[in-house]
């Protein structure tokens, strides 16, 4: 007597083989901006080149996010988009600074969008290496895709400044380049975000705030962006600063209750 024999099914090579190169077609979609926007930068058409870096910084919020979501993070995936964010969020703005007007205000401007470059493949490279060993609350360093966002936000107000203003935005934006640049390879803290739950309960409090940014953002926009990349950035210099502050006035006394009336003094 032959006995049936249930088939199993095969595991469906083909899907999770896709799985694997969905979060890769994010990064390539990130690199390919950042190289488009360089390319729109040589054609002076650098409004639509900070779009395309605006747009590269959504997709890499979303490439590893959709890794831990379809368990198919590698280190293959980190590296691969290590190298796309040097491109997007390191070279190309500082050359859009620099093909913007840097390279007018003086000769040798070229050697700060190198240092910002510099500075952004520091950062990346190290954040590969402390991946296990840091708080998962926090970065290291200022994240590459919020410096980035930070000099577009600066050469969107530059690119209508003449004159004397046109002087003073290119000095502005080399001095940010150095700071941005210094901040990305420091070791203070910045918030990553990751236990933002929107689920629970927030405060009344909280909505002024968050209002005041959709309005922003719906009314003028680059002013919005403008703000929300400089509190990010100077956040982690400002917390230091606050926890150091409040380290050295130490732990306040607990104040005793009164004493109960009656009771002896």
């Amino acid at each position: 007597m032959i006995e049936d024999q249930t088939l199993t099914p095969r595991p469906r090579r083909g899907i999770r083989r896709g799985a694997y190169l969905l979060p890769s077609l994010f990064t390539m979609g990130n690199m390919v901006s950042g190289f488009y926007a360089i390319i729109l930068g040589l054609d002076h058409n650098f409004d639509r080149a900070i779009l395309f870096i605006v747009l590269a910084a959504a997709l890499d919020s979303v490439d590893g996010r959709i890794a831990r979501m379809t368990g198919t993070e590698s280190e293959f995936g980190k590296e691969y988009d290590s190298l796309a964010d040097v491109i997007t969020f390191g070279a190309a703005p500082g050359m859009l600074a620099f093909l913007w007007g840097l390279r007018e205000f003086s000769q040798d401007a070229w050697l700060l969008s190198a240092f910002f470059m510099v500075c952004t493949a520091t950062r990346l490279a190290r954040f590969n290496v402390q991946t296990r060993v840091v708080d998962s609350r926090y970065f290291v360093g200022l994240p590459s895709p919020w410096a980035a966002l930070t000099i577009c936000a600066l050469l969107s107000f530059a690119l209508e400044a003449t004159g004397d203003t046109r002087v003073i935005m290119q000095a502005i934006m080399g001095v940010a380049l150095l700071v941005v640049g210094s901040l990305m390879v420091s070791t203070f803290r910045y918030n990553s975000f990751k236990d933002f739950d929107l689920r629970k309960r927030w405060s009344y409090r909280a909505f002024v705030p968050i209002a005041a940014l959709l309005l922003l953002f719906l009314f003028i926009p680059r002013v919005a962006i403008l703000v929300l990349a400089l509190l990010y950035t100077l956040s982690g210099p400002a917390s230091t600063a606050i926890s150091r502050l409040r380290s050295r006035r130490g732990p306040r006394p607990e104040s005793s209750p009164p004493p109960l009336e009656g009771a002896p003094p």
